[in-house]
Parts: structure tokens; C-alpha cells; sequence
């Protein structure tokens, strides 16, 4: 299957892997909730499967495939709002046709957040093209020095936090673990009730995390859009000097970091008392090496030949091409199998089996996706997005 013309099918495919990247560390979140232990605990002497699933998903998943999401908004932000200058001739209407698409977008994620699943990253997607909006119109020179001076400050700030973060004291794991035994009670074997009132604190305590992380998702956005005003994305062909040295530097630091830090959480979730190395610390380092290995991920992609770029669209573009729909599809689908107000299936499920969940649901996406841009040039969620927002 082909890109629709005027679409760019590397973009698509990039797209639909970071869609289902996102559902391999989503999942857990369905059933063990979003700020709990990410992929729950395991009785002691675990199965080797189970130990396998959490390092390889921790190491090749987690913190990877999310900044391609936001890259590729950043990305679609510039290119998007390029089509609008010329179709309703100002970048100034163009601006405001844009902004009624992120209000309403906005509108979709503090939906989806108090209604199906607090980790939603539609409501930081949305303030941050707020925030980035003025800059559509802007030189070149000033979006790259915008982009420095956010990630710049956003290093700082975080080096600033780490040593706050270690001056709490050493943690009562006990008390944690039993914490986290309520909540997951809760979330896989709760009324729908009582998954609604936890899903909502839970949603409020993620927005404050979020306006933390906001100043690296508008760096993520920042780089889509150079991307495209460079042509790094839209003409890879040319650039591919540029992106052989992504792929050595992603892949040649940012898997070692991302294999050294998943083994720490994988033997926390197999012994959660050991305090050999200081987990909290492995995570920050996932979440600064993650991107790095995300960044060699696309760089492999623009870099792959057109045989396995054809391959690999005929059935992950389908699943870009509709990435709004899936998303939220994925949510929908996953908090109903897992959680007690449907059929509560995280009560029970160990970790290989929440792996073939998700691959399950992953196929099922990509047949589903085909049928219906058969019959329809847009998702359903696209297509109500675009008219409440009455783009042209």
C-alpha cells in the first residue's frame, strides 16, 4: 500500500512504529496505573519470560518511542501550517485555523485523561503547539536558537532537581509497595466508580508532571520543525551523511545506556527492597538515553531502502495515517481488557502475556486501519478533529 499522494510515506511509518512503541509501555499503565511502578512487581524466583519482556520493553521501548511522537507533531505542526498559509493566503489566518485545531485537540486529551486513561499526552501535545505557534512564520535562525535555549535551560533544570530529589530521605519501600498493591487492587479489580476517582487524581497529578516535562516536549516539537524547514525529513536522500551519523551516535550510546539502565529496573521489579543501585537515578538515565536510541530508530528508518520502506508502510502507514484513532482505540481497548470496570484481565496477567496483549492489539490495528482507509480518506477521530476545527 502506497502513501496517499501528497503525503510523505516515511512520515507515515515513522508515525505507526511510534503508535505501537507507545502501546508496548503503555499497556502496564493500564493495569498497574501511571504513577505507581511502571510494570508492577513479580513473585519471587520469577520466570525467566516475564524477567525478559520488562528488560527487553524497558530497554527498546521505554522513553523511545514517545520524543519520535512528539518529533513527528513538531514535524506535521510545520507542515501543516505551511499548507494553511497557502490555502487561506496569511500566515496570520493560517495561525488561527491551527489554533482552533489545538484547542479542540486540548479538548480530546482532557477527555481522554478524566474518562479512559490518565497518561494521556494529547493536553502537553496541545499547550505546547500553543506555546510553539507564533514561531510557524519564524526564520530558520530563530526556531534553532529557540531550540537551544529551551533544551539548554530545560539540562539545567534538571540537574538542579536530581540532588532536590535525593535530599527526601531514603524511601520506606514497605510503605510504597503497599501503596502501589491498593492502587493496583484498584485499577484491575475496582467498581468503575472506583477506577473513575483514582483515574482522575491520577490525571491531576500527571498534568503536574507534565508542565515539568513541557519544556522537552516543545524541544521534541522544535526539532520536527527544523527537520522539515531543513529537509531532513521531507528529502532524506540528500541528508543521508547527516543521517548516518544520527544512527552511529543513536545506536552506539544510546543502546548501552538504554540496556545498562533496563537492567536496574528489571531487577528492581524482580527484588523491589534492593537498594544496590539507586533506580530512580537508572530511570533519569533512561530518560536521557532514551531519546538518543529514539533518534538512531529514525535515523535506521530515512536511512532503509526503498524495498523495506514499501514493506514496512504497507502496514505501519496505514496505522500513521490514522494515529489520533489508534491512540485512543489502544486506550479504549487496553483499560477494558485490564481494568476491573471491564474485564479486569491485569488481575491475571503476567508480563509475557501483557506482551502478547499488546501485539494482539497491535495486529488487529494494522487489519482494521487497512479496511477502513479502503473506504475512507481519513481516521474517524481525524476526520471529527478536522471538522470541528473547520480546517479547509
Amino acid at each position: 500500500m502506497n502513501a496517499k499522494p501528497g503525503r510523505l510515506l516515511q512520515l507515515d511509518v515513522l508515525r505507526g512504529s511510534a503508535v505501537f512503541g507507545i502501546l508496548l509501555v503503555n499497556i502496564w499503565g493500564f493495569a498497574w496505573g501511571t504513577i505507581s511502578l511502571r510494570y508492577g512487581t513479580l513473585p519471587a524466583q520469577p520466570p525467566v519470560l516475564d524477567q525478559l519482556v520488562i528488560f527487553g520493553v524497558a530497554a527498546l521501548a521505554q522513553f523511545k518511542f514517545y520524543p519520535i511522537f512528539a518529533f513527528l507533531v513538531g514535524a506535521g505542526f510545520a507542515l501543516q501550517t505551511r499548507s494553511l498559509k497557502r490555502q487561506l493566503g496569511s500566515w496570520e489566518a493560517a495561525q488561527t485555523a491551527y489554533r482552533r485545531r489545538l484547542h479542540w485537540l486540548l479538548i480530546f486529551g482532557l477527555l481522554h485523561g478524566f474518562l479512559i486513561w490518565s497518561g494521556d499526552v494529547l493536553t502537553s501535545y496541545a499547550v505546547a503547539g500553543m506555546l510553539i505557534l507564533p514561531l510557524a512564520a519564524a526564520r530558520l535562525s530563530r526556531v534553532r536558537n529557540r531550540a537551544w535555549l529551551v533544551a539548554g535551560g530545560f539540562l539545567l533544570f534538571m540537574c538542579l532537581l536530581i540532588p532536590l530529589g535525593q535530599q527526601g530521605g531514603a524511601p520506606d519501600i514497605a510503605r510504597d509497595l503497599h501503596s502501589f498493591a491498593e492502587r493496583y487492587a484498584i485499577y484491575t479489580q475496582g467498581s468503575a466508580w472506583a477506577v473513575a476517582r483514582l483515574r482522575a487524581n491520577d490525571f491531576l497529578v500527571s498534568m503536574l508532571y507534565a508542565i515539568v516535562m513541557l519544556p522537552h516536549i516543545i524541544v521534541l516539537f522544535l526539532l520536527g520543525m527544523l527537520s522539515v524547514r531543513c529537509g531532513w525529513l521531507t528529502q532524506p536522500q540528500r541528508h543521508q551523511r547527516l543521517w548516518r551519523r544520527v544512527r552511529g551516535v543513536g545506536l552506539g550510546v544510546g543502546l548501552p545506556f538504554s540496556l545498562l539502565a533496563a537492567g536496574a529496573i528489571a531487577w528492581q521489579v524482580a527484588d523491589p527492597y534492593q537498594t544496590v543501585f539507586d533506580t530512580a537515578l537508572f530511570e533519569v538515565g533512561l530518560f536521557a538515553g532514551g531519546p538518543v536510541l529514539a533518534a538512531g530508530y529514525v535515523a535506521a528508518l530515512m536511512l532503509a531502502s526503498p524495498f523495506m520502506l514499501r514493506w514496512l508502510g504497507a502496514w505501519l502507514a496505514p496505522v500513521g495515517r490514522m494515529a489520533l484513532s489508534n491512540y485512543l482505540l489502544q486506550s479504549l481497548i487496553g483499560t477494558w481488557l485490564l481494568q476491573g470496570a471491564g474485564l479486569g484481565w491485569g488481575a491475571r496477567l503476567r508480563p509475557a502475556e501483557m506482551l502478547g496483549l499488546a501485539v494482539a492489539i497491535m495486529a488487529g490495528q494494522v487489519i482494521l486501519s487497512r479496511y477502513w482507509l479502503h473506504y475512507f480518506r481519513q481516521g474517524p477521530m481525524e476526520a471529527l478533529w478536522r471538522r470541528l476545527a473547520r480546517l479547509p
